[in-house]
């Protein structure tokens, strides 16, 4: 599967660089990105802070809907280059990329941003999800590559699956 993490990357949509697996294996966490702001960040509305409590609601542990508004910020952020966000959300596919060699996100996500083309950056900025396109469960939701809408065409070999799973209330890109 690691021949899918580029063009994933290139598009910024899901930058799972850790997908070698289908599962997460419930050990990676978060990358600790947020708590200390990396100085290539510029983005305009921070981003959310790993260091507090996550909230606990049912609603958000029983349905998809806030694994796909965080898919959606996950893509915008990827087209502004919010790095601090992107890092924070794909924490643990992050972190799994790291221990596997690809370094840390910080580093590894600027140089993904200049593979994005500025038309594609611009159309994941506004990208949305087809929610009857993905595959909900408790606490892991599938969002294929053909969910996603944005006023540029993405391809599956170009933008990748992505799966974002529930982590303490927060859902997070684990692949």
């Amino acid at each position: 599967m690691s021949a899918r993490i580029l063009p994933v990357f290139a598009v910024g949509a899901a930058l799972l660089i850790a997908s070698c697996s289908g599962e997460s294996g419930g050990t990676a966490a978060p990358a600790p990105t947020s708590s200390a702001a990396p100085a290539s960040s510029s983005s305009a509305k921070p981003s959310p802070s790993t260091s507090a409590a996550p909230p606990s609601s049912a609603a958000a542990e029983g349905t998809g809907g806030d694994a796909v508004e965080r898919y959606e910020a996950f893509m915008h952020a990827a087209g502004r280059e919010d790095l601090a966000t992107v890092c924070e959300i794909a924490g643990p596919a992050a972190k799994q990329a790291e221990d596997q060699g690809m370094g840390p996100c910080e580093k590894t996500m600027p140089m993904a941003f200049q593979l994005i083309s500025p038309t594609q950056k611009k159309a994941l900025q506004s990208a949305t999800v087809d929610r009857s396109k993905i595959k909900e469960g408790a606490k892991r939701v599938e969002i294929p590559a053909r969910a996603v809408k944005a006023s540029v065409k993405f391809t599956d070999s170009d933008l990748g699956d992505a799966v974002m799973e529930n982590r303490g209330g927060k859902w997070y890109v684990v692949d």
